[in-house]
């Protein structure tokens, strides 16, 4: 399935990286209690927009906005930031790979036809990526068959570790082998990140310091554990800007020439293999944002904002503005490296080029 859209003339730019939340969940109905499933409250509201609270196992979670569920609220404060389009996913806490099974696939359809839903009231503007219960990986197959093939989602999202297992690991081959077949695009996000008994502060560290340090061990596994050998054709973004992999990638590419042992277990050279993945710029600092670009190459990187959440990226494209870039890097991380991430997911008409 193709997405045909022109670009909208408010905006120039696709953000990859942005969420949903539904306005309400089904009742629980399984046979795990207490179980970590979701629901919704209502919260004051603020700025004018309806508010709600996230619960998760009867305790709070985030309080989010209208702008998770509703497209117009959505579109309004894209034209803001002048976004023609954006990629939306489901808040990573819901993608529920801790959840039994059966429970976990019942909320899964029921976040992805909320997905569907919201992109469909969009005008084109707002495209979606599933999510699966990848605790499983024949029942992930198959939600993202039915995700992709009925629901013309187009691409997934993955957490960067399925309940403590990195992504890179070969257990995931069949799922990510699916995904090549497919030809859909997989969107690493941050999750449950390890670490977390060394922060000293409020929980809102978790997203602040921890998410980068597993996004960035996330892709460091794809690399050391030879995904991309055994799947070249699989495209794979991480969120954060590839979190702490910048930094990682030094040290690994050094020890790679070094140590014999992780020559011979690393077919490829790091470095290398790293300019085959996909970034956002969610980094909040131009000088970072140039070293993304150092670090990755300027084909790596697309635009992220993390948006409607409060923790986002206000101004996108002012950002690559500050950071100094030509016009050719400019328009290849605001929209061309975008439309090569999502493939024959997004053909822009040729009146918006």
């Amino acid at each position: 399935m193709s997405h045909v859209a022109s670009l909208h003339p408010c905006g120039c730019g696709i953000d990859v990286h942005a969420h949903i939340v539904p306005a309400s969940f089904p009742a629980y109905l399984g046979r795990t209690v207490p179980s970590p499933w979701p629901s919704t409250g209502e919260a004051p509201d603020a700025r004018g927009l309806c508010h709600r609270h996230v619960l998760v196992n009867g305790r709070h979670y985030r309080t989010v906005d209208e702008r998770c569920w509703s497209a117009p609220r959505r579109l309004a404060d894209m034209d803001r930031m002048e976004l023609a389009m954006q990629v939306v996913s489901p808040m990573p806490e819901l993608l529920s790979y801790w959840l039994d099974l059966g429970d976990a696939q019942g909320l899964i359809r029921f976040l992805n036809e909320q997905t569907t839903a919201i992109c469909a009231d969009s005008g084109g503007r707002l495209l979606g990526l599933a999510a699966v219960p990848l605790q499983d990986v024949d029942a992930a197959i198959a939600e993202l068959r039915h995700a992709v093939e009925a629901l013309g989602l187009v691409g997934v999202e993955i957490g960067s570790n399925v309940n403590g297992v990195p992504v890179g690991d070969a257990r995931f081959d069949p799922f990510f082998a699916a995904c090549v077949a497919l030809d859909v695009p997989v969107f690493v996000h941050a999750l449950k990140p390890t670490g977390m008994d060394r922060l000293v502060g409020p929980a809102q560290l978790q997203q602040v310091l921890a998410y980068p340090g597993d996004v960035g061990l996330a892709a460091a596994s794809v690399i050391t554990g030879g995904l991309l050998q055994r799947l070249p054709d699989l495209r794979l973004a991480f969120s954060h800007g590839g979190g702490t992999l910048s930094a990682l990638l030094p040290r690994l590419q050094q020890g790679w020439e070094v140590f014999p042992a992780l020559r011979e277990s690393i077919p490829e050279s790091p470095r290398a293999q790293a300019a085959r993945l996909f970034y956002d710029t969610l980094v909040f600092d131009a000088p970072t944002l140039r070293h993304l670009l150092h670090s990755f190459g300027a084909q790596s990187l697309m635009l992220g904002t993390d948006h409607p959440f409060n923790f986002h990226e206000p101004r996108p494209l002012d950002r690559l503005t500050e950071a100094g870039l030509d016009t050719a890097t400019r328009e290849a991380l605001a929209l061309g490296n975008a439309q090569r991430f999502l493939g024959r997911y997004l053909t822009l008409s040729k009146e918006s080029s």
